[in-house]
């Protein structure tokens, strides 16, 4: 399994869309810091990139690597290894070379120009939604076989996490305004964990005073120490459910 990691590990190191990735982010964060005056708006402007792309980058790419790399995994089948082997060494490599290139891209600027809690919660949380959406990516590769398909599903569920849900939210709030939802909105967001991820760290920046009620019921849970293990849990969940659900279907494809 060793070998394998590190195989897969180098390869998608080496790959120029990792590396155009990485400068990409690199370049944002430099930039979006020394425009900035201050320090916390430069990283209130990054939050958004990092809630958008990072996610974005990370499905899609995983994705594509999975179904290019279609050849490679049943020459490893036809071997004496455990597809369990395979596909954790696979998810492992992925996981491991898109958090590196994000710390490259974004932790080192994050923590040269704003090395407190709140720019720590958001190195975090970016690693966090880089492993769940590598999780998820390989979801939708081991639904479908046809290479296209998989890409447009990627596509739709980036979308889903990004827009359609908090379309969803605002609109389920606007029909139901007169009842009390702002604590069943606490339940919503562990169903999406960008949401969740940009929950933490807009409450590091103390700017749950801008959010009204929803806020500060926001801040009362998430603010304390159990609230913060159980989103710290629930982002957990969102790894592991849609990678043994992908490991299930490899398991049982036809290759």
């Amino acid at each position: 399994m060793k070998k394998l990691l590190k195989y897969v590990i180098i390869d998608i190191v080496q790959n120029k869309i990792v590396l155009l990735y990485t400068f990409l982010l690199l370049i944002i964060s430099l930039s979006v810091f020394n425009l900035e005056n201050n320090a916390a708006k430069g990283l209130l402007s990054l939050l958004n990139i990092i809630l958008i792309l990072v996610p974005l980058i990370c499905i899609i790419f995983s994705t594509i690597y999975i179904y290019n790399s279609s050849e490679f995994i049943e020459l490893l089948v036809s071997q004496p290894l455990k597809r369990r082997t395979i596909w954790f060494s696979i998810f492992t490599g992925l996981s491991a070379s898109l958090s590196f290139a994000f710390f490259i891209g974004a932790g080192i600027p994050i923590l040269l120009y704003h090395a407190d809690v709140t720019g720590i919660i958001m190195i975090v949380m970016g690693l966090f939604l880089t492993v769940v959406f590598v999780s998820i990516a390989m979801l939708a590769a081991s639904i479908t076989r046809d290479k296209a398909r998989g890409i447009g599903l990627s596509i739709l569920l980036w979308l889903y996490f990004s827009l359609i849900f908090d379309a969803i939210i605002l609109f389920l709030l606007f029909q139901f305004q007169d009842y009390p939802l702002e604590k069943a909105m606490i339940g919503f967001s562990f169903f999406n964990p960008i949401d969740l991820a940009r929950i933490m760290i807009l409450l590091k920046m103390d700017i749950a005073a801008l959010m009204g009620y929803t806020g500060a019921v926001f801040k009362d849970f998430f603010g304390t120490s159990i609230g913060i293990s159980v989103a710290v849990f629930v982002l957990v969940i969102w790894i592991i459910i849609p990678f043994l659900i992908s490991l299930r279907k490899f398991n049982r494809k036809d290759l």
